[in-house]
């Protein structure tokens, strides 16, 4: 096996040099590190390349993100399942419907007791 040799010294200036990521991540975003199976990195490795490169770790945040949307609209079906099973029970309840969220912009059921 050949030896390695030093590189030369060279003379470079680092007094303006600033220490930290060379770029910086943009707000909502944290560098993290963590251990994932084999199987994900290939896989999103390969949507990735077959969608002709990118960032496999924007799939894999963009698929996070939808796990947790999906369960939050998982919950909320559950809670409207469980009150109109309790409607059909026999609650004394009329349902009408609410005004739309300003935030989603969607309508939800607003409960008044007859």
């Amino acid at each position: 096996m050949r030896k390695m040799q030093a590189e030369p010294y060279r003379d470079i200036d680092f007094s303006k040099g600033k220490r930290g990521a060379v770029i910086v991540s943009g707000p909502g975003k944290t560098k993290i590190s963590i251990r994932l199976d084999n199987a994900v990195l290939d896989h999103f490795r390969a949507i990735a390349e077959a969608a002709g490169g990118g960032n496999y770790q924007s799939l894999i945040n963009n698929a996070l993100v939808a796990h947790i949307h999906q369960q939050s609209l998982l919950a909320t079906l559950r809670k409207v399942v469980r009150e109109e099973l309790a409607h059909a029970a026999g609650a004394p309840e009329t349902w009408k419907p609410k005004a739309p969220s300003p935030k989603t912009g969607r309508r939800g059921l607003r409960t008044t007791h007859a």
